[in-house]
């Protein structure tokens, strides 16, 4: 998936995260703003970088700003960030290429 458009998703609530894609040509620039940083910082890196995998995203901008969310969380963000990127917003496929 190529990242089209400026996407966010997400709060800045807490237990929430908020996730903002932006196209990028030279790879993943990741940017990571969380209260819990220093006890979760590679796990969230990790999901990050996993459910991007999982999506074939190769080139983006990621900004997290990280108010204690839940692994699952993250992953929903990103997922829903990067669909929104491309503009899809119908018959997305839940269950099978974002596992």
């Amino acid at each position: 998936m190529e990242i089209k458009n400026p996407a966010v998703a997400g709060t800045l609530e807490s237990s929430d995260c908020m996730v903002t894609l932006e196209p990028c040509n030279s790879g993943i620039e990741f940017s990571l703003d969380s209260v819990v940083i220093h006890q979760f910082g590679n796990q969230i890196r990790k999901v990050v970088f996993d459910t991007l995998r999982n999506l074939h995203i190769d080139n983006v901008k990621i900004s997290i700003v990280d108010k204690g969310a839940l692994d699952c969380t993250i992953k929903a963000r990103v997922e829903a960030a990067a669909y929104r990127s491309v503009g899809q917003f119908d018959g997305l496929p839940w269950g099978s290429d974002i596992r």
